[in-house]
């Protein structure tokens, strides 16, 4: 049988295939494949896929398995009348699943149970020995009973998928946890496209009790910025590192200044490598007029910026070298220009009618004349370096 003809006959046959809750968790390798043995011990087989016999996973990983599936089962039952399930109950049901956890992988925690903080730095440690259904149940408690810090650890250390909770961003938005909201734009890579405008609608308009958590994103972008300004005067710093210091903090001065505390959070979107080209025109063309104008003011706002500070770049040795890590959230000119283009594509038409849209406009072509008259000098530069080029290999 040829190696096509077998990957064909496997996959047609999907019945035998295992599901992801039988094996929720991250197997350890290296005891299964010790024990595969070929079903046939024939020298002469030249097959290209051989027939093994074996599997089997550790003893371990079957213990963690079976302890997440009482644990889930157990939860999924508490929550379904949370009228007589409390907080406290919660906390000691997953830090009792979690210690289990860890006393099986050997891993100390240092930390007393008594501590605060306690199931974070369980979750920290051991998240990995947790399957998605259980992850997803924890955080729906995390939204019943508003644990908020047991929520941002699950989000910071990467443990959050779409499909292990695909009501997250609805829930965030609707308890108005705009800080928690940035940090799935930050950590969730597989953000959905009705995520991802739900998102960018309430950055637009939020509703007035949602800037109480706003003020901790803005806190963030003080601090790194202060970092920054730390980094750029620091006496030991010279050469490339100084410069690039400097760079660093003019761009996160930048992206501070000026912008109000929910423009702040756009940009972690507009620096989202969740928000391609597609997702972006179909967030555009849901917007209402409003938001539409309170985009393009934000818009308007980074180009002005960038016309201002042309010595302001974006670098990923702000990050690796500095430690700068904020300055990967700053949007960058050719993202700004990008989605501007996309909004007038989209809303020209509508946004011709409104008086406020002109004025925006007319502000905007100061900046964008000089930018297109330096993009077109670029562009003969570019293809002047190449003519030389292809006259110096022919020569």
């Amino acid at each position: 049988m040829s190696l096509l003809e077998v990957i064909t006959k496997a996959s047609a046959n999907s019945a035998q295939i295992p599901s992801d809750t039988n094996y929720p968790i991250i197997l350890n390798p290296d005891p299964i494949l010790l024990k595969l043995k070929p079903q046939i011990q024939d020298s002469n087989d030249t097959s290209l896929v051989k027939r093994v016999d074996g599997w089997q996973i550790s003893q371990i990983d079957a213990e963690i398995i079976e302890s997440g599936q009482k644990f889930f089962k157990s939860l999924k039952r508490k929550l379904n009348n949370p009228v007589i399930f409390n907080k406290d109950e919660f906390i000691g049901m997953l830090n009792s699943y979690l210690e289990k956890n860890r006393k099986k992988v050997g891993i100390s925690v240092g930390l007393d149970s008594s501590d605060l903080g306690y199931s974070c730095v369980l979750i920290e440690k051991l998240g990995f020995t947790m399957g998605g259904d259980v992850i997803g149940l924890i955080l729906e408690a995390g939204i019943v009973f508003e644990l908020w810090e047991i929520l941002e650890t699950l989000i910071v250390h990467g443990l959050v998928e779409y499909s292990c909770f695909s009501n997250l961003i609805h829930n965030l938005i609707e308890k108005r946890r705009s800080d928690l909201v940035c940090l799935c734009v930050k950590y969730v890579s597989d953000l959905q496209a009705s995520d991802l405008l739900a998102i960018l609608m309430y950055f637009l308009s939020p509703p007035k009790d949602a800037y109480s958590t706003m003020a901790n994103v803005r806190k963030e972008w003080d601090i790194a910025a202060l970092s920054a300004i730390e980094k750029a005067t620091d006496k030991s710093l010279t050469g490339k590192k100084l410069g690039l210091a400097k760079v660093a903090s003019i761009l996160l001065m930048i992206a501070l200044d000026g912008f109000s505390v929910s423009e702040l959070c756009l940009h972690y979107l507009l620096a989202s490598s969740n928000l391609d080209e597609a997702i972006l025109s179909f967030c555009v063309s849901k917007l209402d007029g409003s938001q539409m104008m309170g985009f393009i003011r934000y818009l308007g706002k980074w180009l002005k910026k960038y016309d201002k500070f042309p010595q302001a770049y974006h670098s990923p040795k702000f990050s690796s070298s500095l430690g700068l890590k904020a300055c990967e959230w700053v949007p960058q000119l050719e993202d700004i220009v990008k989605c501007l283009g996309l909004v007038l594509d989209e809303h020209f038409s509508s946004l011709v009618l409104h008086p406020e849209f002109h004025e925006e406009l007319m502000s905007m072509v100061g900046v964008i004349n000089p930018l297109s008259s330096e993009a077109r000098l670029c562009c003969n530069v570019a293809n002047l370096a190449e003519s030389l080029k292809t006259e110096i290999k022919g020569a």
